[in-house]
């Protein structure tokens, strides 16, 4: 069991984030000992997905969309309910993977032109030392 000050350092988000993302009714409300919030493995291996997800740019709210049904492994459901909350994580995923590949467009195109400009560099720095 993790502290609220051990769950921040081990997730990356602040103490006041992880109040107010249960604030907000993003993460559920964790067990408590004496007043003081505990976390579990579980529930820290939850916020490191959630903190790529936000890193890399999807919206609370489809985060909390996609976190809204809980672990689908510890629910006991029919098929069918099973189902479309698969898929509808699945969506989820698929929109965040399409904003992830326009982002690895962009990247790849600011790679080139650093890469191009280190070149002109190298032969600049090749040119002058030359001239010595």
């Amino acid at each position: 069991m993790y502290s609220i000050s051990e769950a921040s350092f081990e997730t990356g988000f602040t103490v006041h984030t992880l109040r107010y993302y249960e604030k907000i009714g993003l993460l559920s409300s964790p067990l408590r000992k004496g007043g003081k919030r505990l976390y579990t493995e579980g529930e820290l291996r939850l916020l490191k997905f959630v903190k790529i997800l936000k890193q890399t740019g999807m919206s609370l709210e489809d985060i909390q969309e996609y976190l809204k049904d809980g672990c689908l492994l510890e629910n006991i459901d029919s098929a069918t309910v099973q189902l479309n909350k698969i898929h509808k994580r699945a969506d989820i995923l698929k929109k965040h993977l399409v904003l992830l590949e326009k982002q690895k467009q962009k990247i790849e195109k600011v790679m080139s032109v650093t890469k191009e400009k280190l070149e002109v560099y190298e032969v600049m720095i090749g040119n002058l030392t030359d001239e010595e």
